[in-house]
């Protein structure tokens, strides 16, 4: 059968067949690319002899009917913590302000917290010029490293609160600071508990974190994500708004301006912010489990 420039006759299984070809990776079938095209479709579908001949704008055509789009990608973390579920509940538990089933109390807080390493102060070697009608921001290309922070946070979820510190790396001792700067400050100082959300970077890893921050203040906390689902805390928001609104150009004459800046960022951020609104909770992560633990997902991956 011929299809030519989207006319032309083509049985029902001959589009089922190009769209099921189209949610392959090209690999399983001897072809050296990492994703489809129309135009690549289109050709391998001819030489197989599929078809006769076919467009690019035919494929593209019986594709956006199911809003399939091989050319494109997106990257993609599946969990692989086997206790994924009863790790990242409680986290969830929290931000609803509940543990262990029953609610928090007013003068109980929960904290997200993690390290932005590495983040660098760039001179550039030209001063920037600002934008003009008709003419976007021009930042210089070249610049010269003045210095690196490593960046340790901590956001009150419920609070749109952030207490910061710029350290020149990341350890136990530095998370020790950052902790100790937050518990020594109103209202956390008078707080029956304090909750502290972390991932598992070296700083606060596994169970003697826990054993190690209780013997730092007993109302303290550690509560781990699963592994590899940083989506889960709540910081790395804060974290790409800082990248975006901050970061993005860089452009510091030293570190010391740098964690200036970073602190009067912390500032401004208390005056505008508020909570996140965070809706994502224990029953959603069940379905999501479920659906991502489906046979055909699960084939899929």
């Amino acid at each position: 059968m011929i299809a030519r420039g989207g006319l032309g006759f083509s049985p029902p299984e001959v589009v089922v067949q190009v769209k099921a070809l189209a949610c392959e990776l090209p690999s399983t079938r001897g072809v050296p690319l990492a994703r489809w095209s129309r135009a690549e479709l289109a050709r391998y579908v001819q030489e197989t002899g599929l078809v006769g001949t076919i467009s690019g704008s035919t494929i593209w055509r019986w594709l956006s009917k199911d809003a399939i789009r091989p050319w494109q990608h997106r990257s993609w973390l599946f969990p692989r913590d086997p206790q994924f579920e009863q790790k990242a509940a409680p986290v969830l538990d929290l931000y609803q302000r509940s543990w262990q089933g029953q609610p928090l109390h007013d003068d109980e807080f929960v904290i997200s917290a993690d390290e932005k390493t590495s983040i660098q102060a760039r001179h550039r070697t030209h001063v920037s010029v600002p934008a003009r009608p008709g003419r976007a921001m021009r930042v210089e290309h070249e610049y010269k490293r003045r210095g690196a922070w490593a960046y340790l946070a901590a956001l009150d979820v419920h609070r749109a609160h952030v207490v910061g510190r710029c350290e020149a790396r990341t350890g136990i001792t530095p998370f020790r600071r950052l902790v100790e700067q937050v518990m020594s400050t109103a209202p956390y100082r008078h707080a029956r508990r304090v909750f502290w959300i972390v991932d598992n970077g070296s700083s606060h890893r596994g169970a003697r974190s826990i054993q190690r921050a209780q013997a730092w203040d007993t109302r303290l906390q550690l509560v781990h994500t699963p592994c590899h689902a940083s989506w889960l805390n709540q910081i790395e928001i804060y974290f790409s708004i800082v990248q975006r609104k901050l970061l993005t150009p860089n452009d510091f004459a030293s570190t010391a301006e740098l964690a200036d800046r970073l602190r009067d960022f912390e500032n401004h951020f208390a005056r505008i912010a508020k909570p996140f609104e965070w809706t994502f909770t224990r029953d959603d992560l069940v379905n999501l489990l479920t659906k991502l633990n489906s046979p055909s997902l699960a084939h899929a991956a």
